[in-house]
């Protein structure tokens, strides 16, 4: 069926606020780095356990996605996005009366948890809001909004966190997810519940190794990711002798090469007809981009920042092309809850890289550490199956994606 003008552009209000909720949960979820050095100045926390405090938002995320699912099956994506996004808000207010890093933990996992129901509820009203033929671009579109979140965090909380202190930044964040919970309740139609049109009792694609595949290789990938994502900041500050608000700066430039990253990588995809063959080839250069970040570091280099800046970029650039493979692979009654299982996943991945990565560092072995998250770009290389492609996959129309993590 044709969409109508006035229906095509009210699914882009629902795209773009959807990218606004997205990117401020991002904001805070990935913002904790850059935040590290006036965190362990007042509370006196050792490396790894600001890594703790790192994975604090994810780990609540992860702890909740299926919950808000479940939720969200039952209420609405509507009253799911805003009262969780009035939640992450509220605990980020109270950040500035947490004494200890036990009770900053807390918040920020709280807040981590409340904004689980974004993730799960984002992409459900973008599937739904979209055709078949504008899909592929909006999802696109929607995957950039950790990279967005990522980059503001980076641009605004070294400056913000030097000038007023960790918890007075983090009430930018608050702000954001305060403005988008209104604005979801304004935009999102409450009619966007449930699917209108009957299930279809079809075959798990699970009974075959691609899926699982994909999903493995995915999870492989956030680690390169989320190492240069969470201590290249403090590399560049506590290492390369860089300011606090030019390290963020330059990260932000790199973030946003990654959002571009992303949409490139989608268009390359639908002009060869095909996601997990540019994925396969990203996911090597990953690995090289990393793997030669560590050899400078290793050597001392002095090029290390030429390096590290750019791997910033290109490690997030498979990121769209996998979720776009895992949802035309599952077919059509099966792609929502395959991309749930893809989200925790990669969640998982991202919770566990910061502590681990922080024992790999330990008094300084940051070559080291990289190389390693380097070596699973390239298990991830092997792992992409190859062969698949999306007209071997029928698309589902977007009613049909209602699993929860989408």
């Amino acid at each position: 069926m044709r969409r109508t003008s006035s229906s095509s552009r009210s699914a882009w209000v629902v795209l773009a606020v959807s990218v606004g909720a997205q990117s401020g949960t991002s904001f805070y979820q990935f913002g904790i780095p850059y935040l590290l050095p006036q965190v362990r100045s007042a509370l006196g926390v050792s490396l790894f356990e600001g890594a703790l405090l790192v994975a604090a938002p994810t780990a609540g995320m992860i702890a909740t996605l299926l919950l808000w699912g479940w939720t969200a099956d039952r209420l609405g994506d509507r009253p799911v996005m805003a009262t969780g996004l009035l939640g992450a808000g509220a605990c980020l207010v109270a950040v500035p009366l947490a004494g200890s890093a036990l009770v900053l933990g807390g918040l920020l996992f709280l807040a981590g948890a409340f904004g689980a129901s974004v993730n799960v509820t984002s992409g459900r009203v973008v599937l739904r809001s979209f055709g078949v033929s504008e899909r592929g671009l909006a999802m696109g579109i929607r995957q950039t909004s950790p990279l967005i979140g990522m980059g503001l965090a980076a641009l605004l909380l070294p400056g913000l966190g030097a000038a007023y202190g960790y918890a007075e930044a983090l009430l930018v964040p608050a702000a954001i997810c305060a403005a988008a919970a209104c604005a979801a309740v304004v935009v999102i139609d409450p009619a966007l519940r449930r699917p209108d049109v009957p299930r279809v009792r079809t075959p798990s694609p699970y009974r075959h190794p691609e899926l699982w595949l994909l999903h493995s290789a995915s999870a492989l990938l956030v680690i390169p990711q989320i190492a240069v994502a969470s201590f290249a900041f403090i590399y560049l500050v506590d290492v390369a002798g860089w300011t606090s608000a030019t390290a963020g700066t330059w990260l932000a430039v790199a973030m946003a090469g990654g959002a571009a990253c992303r949409l490139l990588a989608g268009t390359w995809s639908d002009r060869v007809g095909d996601r997990v063959a540019p994925m396969r080839r990203l996911a090597l250069l990953a690995f090289a981009v990393v793997a030669a970040t560590a050899a400078l570091m290793l050597v001392r280099g002095g090029s290390v920042p030429a390096v590290l800046l750019p791997a910033a970029a290109v490690t997030s650039a498979w990121n769209g092309l996998a979720f776009t493979a895992v949802a035309e692979t599952a077919g059509s009654t099966w792609a929502g809850r395959a991309l749930g299982l893809q989200n925790t996943l990669q969640y998982v991945t991202t919770a566990a890289t910061p502590p681990v990565m922080a024992l790999a560092i330990g008094p300084g072995r940051y070559g080291w550490a990289f190389l390693g998250s380097s070596l699973a770009a390239l298990v991830a290389f092997v792992l992409v199956p190859a062969g698949l492609s999306p007209a071997a996959s029928p698309q589902q129309e977007p009613h049909d994606a209602t699993a929860p993590g989408t």
